[in-house]
């Protein structure tokens, strides 16, 4: 059994189906105690300054780890830069795997690339149904996390935030995986109604900085909605393997994650949005469509370097839930 890097989520079916072990190498690097070491280490061996920290991070993780028989790379659909940073990878004797999403949800050139990365690891549509089949009832488990955090009120945004994003990988193991899902749910079924005033939304990639939930919290607000981290998840449920990475909003048009976040807000009664981006990315100019389109106050939120919130995004954050108090 290999280790198979991801640089984000991917069909993890096929992976897992292939017989390997799915590593997704962004968990490991915000995960780390030191973080900012990949960075350095990234930036010594010449990536510039001026390049999302994500990528350099990742980069790292992927060389450090030293025993990964390749990388999945995502080239449409998440960072224009992992590009580079495969082709970098490879100078550094790392084999990698493209996917791409396309841009316009066609079912045919999704299907193909499914296929791709099928032939490429070695499997076929039977077992990866068999995983997909396996994968189901943690997935529906996964949604009963969020259920509880939004209306049950006994689960924080941070516990909403971990175990959804690292759906993504299954922490290479699903059956360990669902037990520690399953702990969380058993826990906190009998804990005490969250009381928070303020109710947020978080939408944007999950974030570069380790204590926004806490801080949140520690002010009387909790985000009830994490978009992408529930994307993840594979909130929609579909027979149909391709139907299901199709319904994943994150790597399609922003206008297809505004109709998954418009009808989340309404359901979910939130007061405002933290939308964080990261910078050196494209995606910060999606800000001025949210903006436009969504009708709850919005607070941008951008990160750069791993670690603990700055006093200047601290003083932001107060200074917006003040106002939405």
């Amino acid at each position: 059994m290999g280790r198979i890097g991801i640089t984000t989520t991917v069909p993890s079916e096929v992976i897992f189906a292939a017989g390997h072990t799915p590593v997704d190498l962004n968990n490991i690097f915000i995960g780390d105690e030191q973080p900012m070491r990949f960075l350095e280490q990234a930036e010594e061996v010449g990536y510039p300054r001026n390049i999302c920290g994500w990528i350099k991070g990742l980069y790292s993780v992927a060389v450090e780890a030293g025993d990964l028989d390749a990388v999945v790379a995502v080239t449409q659909g998440d960072c224009s830069n992992t590009h580079a940073l495969m082709e970098t990878l490879e100078l550094a004797g790392i084999k990698t795997i493209p996917f791409a999403y396309p841009f316009d949800r066609d079912y045919d050139l999704l299907k193909m690339q499914i296929e791709k990365l099928m032939a490429a690891l070695g499997t076929n549509w039977d077992e990866v149904k068999r995983v997909q089949e396996r994968m189901r009832p943690i997935r529906r488990k996964l949604a009963e996390i969020d259920r509880m955090t939004w209306q049950d009120n006994v689960i924080s945004g941070w516990n909403n935030h971990l175990y959804q994003v690292c759906s993504s990988d299954f922490n290479g193991d699903m059956d360990a995986f669902e037990a520690w899902v399953d702990e969380l749910i058993e826990k906190s079924a009998d804990a005490p109604e969250r009381t928070d005033s303020i109710r947020l939304a978080y939408i944007g990639v999950p974030p570069i900085y380790t204590d926004l939930y806490s801080y949140l919290e520690k002010r009387g607000a909790r985000v009830v909605f994490n978009e992408v981290q529930r994307q993840f998840a594979m909130p929609s449920d579909a027979e149909d393997l391709v139907e299901q990475y199709r319904a994943y909003t994150y790597p399609y048009r922003v206008f297809d994650r505004l109709d998954d976040i418009k009808a989340e807000l309404e359901r979910r009664n939130i007061d405002g949005v933290i939308h964080y981006v990261q910078s050196f990315c494209y995606r910060q100019i999606e800000d001025m469509i949210f903006r436009e389109k969504l009708d709850l106050p919005i607070l941008t939120v951008e990160g750069d370097k791993p670690g603990k919130l700055d006093a200047r995004t601290k003083l932001r954050l107060d200074s917006f839930l003040e106002m939405l108090e």
